[in-house]
């Protein structure tokens, strides 16, 4: 399937590499210039990887970006003997950046900007924030909240089924490609190609159903406003409009509730922001991160 941000990306170099963190083995992708006066690091969402940020990274070629994929996800493996829930991936982060990019510019998409809040709040040092599509409100209050019910039941299901069986369900293509419809917006045809291969393809790609329904517990179990009040930095949401998990209302409280936030709203897009409209989300970072 023909990649619509193919040619900008092609033109940022980047390089694979891998750290030992909390005694595993963490996979992770540098974008952009070495020499770039501002580097971010980059945590993409739930049952995604790096992969899934890259329309982004290819909208700011002038940064250094560090995508890491989150322990059990992708490339990297599970942490040895730990529960994966947020307290274990907030702990991993601050590892991680304190290891490969000290005082970086820290982004979070989704389920990322859990992570990534949970991380700032108790002490990972950044100097600014940013929060894409952030989870602003329990989940299972969001304009689809019967939907993340639904969710509920099947990843207890795929936890409590017969190893192979629970396994066979949690990867199974039709449910992912309904879970891809559901969340696409964007009319253009191509794009939303391109979205249900990258869900296709890379969506399905976690350690073992054990880390899946941990990570699941986690993302449903907490959201961006239990750790706000405690970000000091100044923070970037950028927000969808039509956002079925966190409706924009809900962004506008989660706003107020930092000591220093802007919020940027971006139209006729949802949970998919990242694939949608990069460009708009880039021009807000860009801006965000700007010397004023």
């Amino acid at each position: 399937m023909a990649n619509p941000y193919a040619v900008l990306l092609d033109a940022v170099p980047v390089e694979r590499r891998e750290v030992d963190v909390l005694g595993g083995r963490t996979a992770y992708w540098v974008y952009g210039p070495p020499d770039a006066p501002t580097t971010i690091v980059a945590v993409h969402g739930f049952r995604g990887e790096h992969h899934g940020l890259e329309p982004v990274v290819a909208h700011l070629p002038e940064y250094r970006i560090v995508s890491p994929d989150l322990p059990g996800f992708g490339e990297t493996a599970p942490v040895p003997d730990r529960r994966h829930d947020l307290d274990l991936y907030a702990e991993w982060l601050t590892a991680f950046a304190a290891e490969v990019a000290p005082d970086a510019v820290i982004l979070g998409h989704s389920f990322g900007s859990i992570v990534v809040s949970a991380a700032v709040a108790r002490g990972l040092r950044t100097p600014r924030v940013v929060l894409v599509n952030p989870i602003g409100a329990p989940a299972l209050e969001g304009p689809r909240g019967i939907l993340t019910r639904l969710a509920v039941f099947y990843y207890r299901a795929g936890a409590r089924l017969p190893r192979r069986l629970g396994e066979a369900l949690l990867r199974n293509r039709a449910i992912v490609r309904a879970m891809s419809v559901s969340m696409a917006k964007t009319r253009e045809r191509d794009i939303r190609r391109f979205i249900h291969d990258q869900h296709d393809t890379y969506f399905s790609r976690f350690a073992d159903r054990d880390v899946l329904h941990d990570a699941f517990v986690a993302s449903v179990s907490h959201d961006v406003r239990e750790f706000a009040p405690r970000i000091e930095q100044p923070t970037l949401l950028v927000a969808a409009q039509r956002d079925d998990i966190t409706p924009i209302e809900a962004e506008r409280h989660l706003a107020t509730l930092f000591l220093h936030a802007d919020l940027v709203e971006i139209p006729d897009v949802g949970h998919l922001i990242h694939y949608e409209t990069p460009a708009e989300a880039a021009t807000a970072i860009r801006r965000f991160l700007a010397p004023s």
